[in-house]
């Protein structure tokens, strides 16, 4: 029998986050390209800046709203005459609203990215924004919150906001909006946020994949360079302050046979010298399964399936002497446990983040998590939709465009002293707010016992 040769490895290549070229067209638009040979779905995102800060009082929910609508129709397309359209050119469209602005994103192949990207301009230049349209994404909404309100992790997310932020803060709040809010939505207010904060001044597109054969500039001229709209500056960001005083809330859910927890506070973000050693230090605590939390929680005690700790930067902008921090990151631990497990549970928990404040981590810990999080980027951005995406994610937090490039220099830079100072600063263990979704019959008094803070009980 003959047997084909074993294949021989090839030579190791060098990696690094690829590089964009920045330009911008006469209309103001900022544009970020990145040729990537082979990748023959393009990707493109557009970032607008329309924070949720901006949403009109007593409105909360039409950023989102709007958002959706900008493929509902345009002066030119029905909206199933627009879906139809997509569906030719075999692409996809999704936008959302989020704390820094609004994001749309397309994927389509390189052949048909001329007319994929003409619609995603005219959704941009021309949205119809109908009441019969803008009517039944407002009742889809409304249909959405009561399944938010019953789902153990979105609720908890809800409470740790109201929590953490002044009532005042558009934080505080539902990002999408609530039952009251939403109701109050209509075409006028969709279309008065529109005119207020959509125009290519203020926003930017991030174009990646393989443009052989592309004249992007020409491409980008006939469609997004055709879009027009007023001036403005960008809307000046506020602070963001919190309460992260210990204390423990419960969100009472009678029968419950699960607890779920989440329990945060407000840290640096990716502007601050610490986050790449604030990253390593918090993936070493739980950022995977071989990480101490579930070492010890799912390991060792069986208490959970799970329990992840992660920094989600919120929003951010650039630093200046006179402004100082304008934006922050989410610190959280979240996971779920069985409701007889709870006590027990967060007591482990706890005794976690005291040995690593008095122990630190291991140099093996810090090894691991260095080779997890920058052995496997080149995975992690294999498609062009990826890297899209961290460039649109550099661009609404203000960062340069070799940021990423420049985070895992700094990772594998980063020792096991300093990951583990960042960590202990990151969840000290008396300024953490804990939410506990479940039965407050079976859970209150043995959280109370515990003494990790204040203990209060709420309903709803």
């Amino acid at each position: 029998m003959e047997y084909h040769p074993q294949p021989a490895p090839g030579t190791a290549r060098p990696w690094a986050f690829p590089a964009p070229e920045r330009g911008a067209l006469p209309n103001g638009l900022t544009v970020l390209r990145c040729h990537r040979p082979g990748q023959q779905v393009v990707a493109v995102e557009v970032f607008l800046e329309a924070p949720l800060d901006a949403e009109p009082e007593g409105l909360d929910g039409v950023a989102t709203i709007m958002s959706r609508a900008l493929s509902e129709g345009t002066d030119k397309h029905s909206a199933e005459e627009f879906a139809a359209e997509l569906e030719r050119c075999g692409a996809t469209l999704d936008a959302h609203a989020d704390h820094p602005g609004v994001r749309v994103s397309l994927e389509v192949p390189a052949s048909r990215l001329a007319k994929a990207l003409g619609l995603v301009a005219e959704a941009l230049r021309a949205p119809a924004f109908a009441d019969s349209e803008i009517e039944r994404l407002v009742n889809n909404r409304l249909d959405e919150i009561p399944h938010e309100q019953a789902n153990p992790a979105r609720r908890a997310a809800k409470q740790l906001s109201k929590e953490l932020f002044p009532a005042t803060a558009r934080m505080s709040r539902p990002r999408q909006g609530t039952e009251k809010t939403v109701e109050r939505i209509d075409s006028a207010a969709v279309r008065a946020f529109y005119d207020a904060h959509v125009r290519p001044s203020t926003a930017t597109a991030v174009v990646v994949g393989d443009l052989t054969g592309i004249d992007l500039d020409a491409l980008l001229a006939d469609t997004l360079g055709d879009w027009s709209g007023n001036t403005a500056a960008s809307r000046p960001v506020p602070p963001i302050t919190a309460d992260d005083t210990g204390r423990v809330v419960i969100v009472d859910r009678p029968g419950a046979v699960q607890t779920q927890l989440l329990i945060g506070r407000i840290g640096a973000d990716r502007h601050d010298s610490v986050w790449p050693a604030q990253v390593l230090g918090t993936y070493c605590l739980g950022g995977t399964l071989t990480s101490r939390l579930d070492r010890v929680l799912r390991e060792e005690k069986g208490y959970t399936y799970g329990v992840r700790a992660f920094a989600q930067v919120l929003r951010s902008s650039a630093r200046d002497s006179a402004s100082g921090a304008t934006g922050a990151a989410m610190l959280a631990i979240s996971g779920s446990v069985d409701t007889e497990s709870t006590g027990p549970a967060l007591e482990d928990l706890w005794k976690v983040l005291r040995t690593l404040a008095a122990e630190g981590l291991t140099d093996a810990e810090r090894e691991t998590a260095v080779q997890n999080l920058v052995g496997v980027a080149p995975l992690k951005f294999e498609t062009a939709a990826s890297v899209a995406a961290t460039l649109a994610d550099q661009v609404e937090q203000h960062l340069a465009d070799d940021y990423q490039a420049q985070l895992y220099a700094r990772l594998a830079e980063t020792g096991t002293v300093e990951a583990t100072a960042a960590v202990v600063n990151a969840f000290p263990e008396d300024r953490l707010v804990t939410v506990l979704v479940g039965d407050a019959a079976q859970i209150e008094e043995p959280v109370r016992a515990l003494g990790i803070g204040e203990v209060s009980v709420v309903t709803g």
